[in-house]
């Protein structure tokens, strides 16, 4: 078997064979609003790298607020000297580029695997719960789910403008299902398909969304957590530049219109032991239910990753499959978690709640906690809104009460790291109040 840097070292040469024409390779990682950070190599010099050089970034890089600045967060940032930490090349993930002028590469690195890993990096987060879940013979099998929309490339005073319609030229303003809009968009679709399955990313399914100029992108069932959501990150990329070479903006922005349907992350996890066994469809599905009811117990309390943004509370209730507490149904949309129809072999749950900017690594991760308690608790869930469409509980809607609930829950704590919480916590709450800095023109409209 090839040592890791030897297999590194071959997929960089075959990259250098195959793409003669790039001299750059982007090495990017999500930081803790979603963004992606990193740095441009020479591609000759990545390949020392992948011989076993080091590759350093700031620590304080993954803690960048989501306009980019650095919170003073405890000791870190403006206390700490701002130190480099050691990140790793992540195998298979060396890709071209094929939305930018230039010819170039881009390769996915992680602090996770290193020799001292950054506990608050969310792919790290994503990595220890993994972890765990393998201690105890428990291994899942994750589909993500990504709703985005498009808009005009141009803004209309900083606003939003619909898609233009290629075939009509006029814009595409209208809600609607109709497959006929997969056609009218057909080129920046296809486009983005490809694009994504040249970056390794399982494209499955496209749907048009109900939302004007919206679709939805379903990618294959995956074995690898941590490789499902490099693909919702990877593609989160790809689609947004993939869509600025076609004339359009693509966002996957909570609720861009507030008279129209948010943008959700829906993920779909199934657990299987050692020998390929469904743990949910075990015992006439027991270990489903209580999966169930610990998700629902951690749902009010990981409300900031859900909803990572004051846009994205927006999204909660008032449209349609939206929901507004945190419940439970069979084939039902208007859930939070969605058991869909299947056979034991594949049963599963469909986590609907998260929406689309949110960071996938720690969804999955705040998922297969809330899963990994339900298994551990063994209680049973609320009634589910087949039986009571009344069923469910509160979970907070506003940043600062979901950043409280959050922060000092303890199985959240431990499930996803205490030194991640509190950081992760206190980085939205900065976010929250820099929001708030700045006066709207509605507030002079209405109290000038």
């Amino acid at each position: 078997m090839k040592s890791p840097s030897a297999t590194l070292l071959a997929e960089v040469r075959t990259f250098r064979q195959n793409h003669p024409d790039v001299r750059y390779v982007d090495l990017i990682a999500l930081d803790i609003a979603g963004h992606f950070y990193g740095k441009r190599y020479p591609v000759d010099m990545l390949e020392k790298v992948a011989a076993g050089s080091p590759l350093k970034l700031p620590q304080n890089a993954v803690l960048l607020g989501a306009q980019g600045g650095l919170f003073k967060i405890g000791d870190y940032c403006f206390n700490d000297g701002d130190p480099d930490a050691n990140r790793r090349l992540v195998p298979g993930t060396l890709k071209p580029v094929s939305w930018e002028s230039q010819p170039l590469g881009q390769m996915l690195i992680s602090s996770d695997g290193t020799e001292a890993p950054i506990e608050f990096e969310p792919r790290e987060v994503l990595a220890n719960v993994l972890e765990r879940l393998r201690l105890k013979g428990i291994h899942p099998v994750v589909a993500f789910e990504l709703e985005f929309y498009l808009f005009d490339k141009k803004l209309d005073n900083g606003l939003p403008q619909f898609p233009r319609d290629p075939l009509s030229d006029d814009a595409d303003d209208r809600p609607t299902l109709h497959i006929e809009r997969l056609s009218r968009f057909g080129d920046v679709l296809d486009d983005m398909a490809q694009t994504a399955t040249a970056q390794g990313i399982d494209i499955t399914v496209i749907t048009a969304e109900i939302g004007p100029g919206q679709f939805e992108i379903n990618f294959g069932h995956c074995d690898d957590g941590l490789r499902a959501a490099d693909w919702a990150a990877l593609f989160c990329r790809s689609t947004r530049g993939v869509a600025l070479k076609h004339g359009y903006r693509a966002s996957f922005m909570a609720k861009p219109y507030l008279q129209f349907p948010g943008s959700g992350m829906h993920v779909h996890v199934s657990l299987y032991d050692g020998a390929g066994n469904n743990l949910l469809a075990a015992h006439q599905q027991q270990p489903l239910r209580h999966a169930v009811a610990g998700c629902l117990a951690l749902l009010p309390h990981c409300m900031p990753i859900f909803a990572p943004n004051h846009n994205a509370l927006r999204r909660l209730g008032g449209t349609v499959n939206a929901a507004t507490r945190a419940s439970w149904g069979f084939e039902d949309r208007d859930a939070c978690v969605r058991i869909p129809e299947s056979d034991p072999r594949n049963l599963r749950i469909e986590h609907r709640l998260a929406s689309a900017d949110a960071n996938p690594y720690l969804v999955l991760a705040a998922i297969l906690a809330g899963l990994e308690h339900g298994l551990e608790a063994r209680q049973d869930p609320i009634a589910p809104l087949n039986e009571d469409r009344s069923s469910g509980t509160d979970f907070p809607v506003e940043m600062l009460d979901a950043v409280r609930a959050m922060q000092h829950q303890q199985v959240v704590r431990d499930k996803l790291g205490a030194e991640f919480v509190d950081v992760y916590c206190e980085n939205k709450r900065q976010d929250h109040l820099a929001f708030q800095q700045e006066i709207h023109a509605r507030e002079y409209r209405w109290f000038l």
